[in-house]
């Protein structure tokens, strides 16, 4: 059974064959997938503190990353950001997720983000924003399933296709 966890060193296999998935359809091309496998403790590391305000560079937005893994498979990625700037309230909300190509169509991004809302609760968030490019109709019925109310769909400058802006209340 999936469930949602902190980033582990014990996912370590999956989630660099993940990462060889999302790399191989353009996805993620920043991320060095050698340098993450030689120094995957740090990466871990690096991952947990970026939920902490004071282990942070300043003017960075604090975000929680949590892991959908089945058994010692690496599934997908749930990041949940603490508070929003003028950019993510535009582009990318407090919530964002990617499920592995290998591991898509089989109900994973509507686990991911059902448990993510739990999360969201638990940090005392009230309503969380997510955004998505208004041409993946799989993201917009995740959201929407999960109870997404779109606000608006909006183009913004220096990216190629308009964004929907959905809200989810959670109390």
């Amino acid at each position: 059974m999936a469930l949602l966890t902190l980033p582990s060193e014990n996912y370590r296999d999956s989630y660099l064959e993940a990462l060889g998935e999302l790399q191989a359809e353009g996805r993620q091309q920043n991320i060095s997938r050698e340098q993450i496998a030689t120094h995957f403790s740090s990466f871990v590391q690096r991952l947990h503190d970026q939920a902490d305000i004071a282990r942070i560079e300043p003017g960075q937005i604090p975000f929680s990353e949590f892991w959908l893994v089945d058994g010692n498979d690496y599934l997908g990625t749930f990041i949940l950001r603490h508070k929003l700037d003028e950019f993510l309230l535009q582009k990318g909300g407090h919530i964002g997720y990617v499920i592995r190509p290998s591991r898509r169509k089989q109900g994973n991004g509507k686990l991911i983000l059902n448990y993510g809302l739990e999360k969201a609760k638990a940090r005392g968030l009230e309503r969380v924003l997510l955004t998505c490019d208004e041409e993946n109709r799989s993201s917009r019925a995740i959201i929407e399933v999960n109870g997404g109310v779109l606000e608006n769909i909006i183009q913004i400058e220096r990216w190629p296709v308009p964004i929907c802006r959905y809200w989810i209340q959670l109390v």
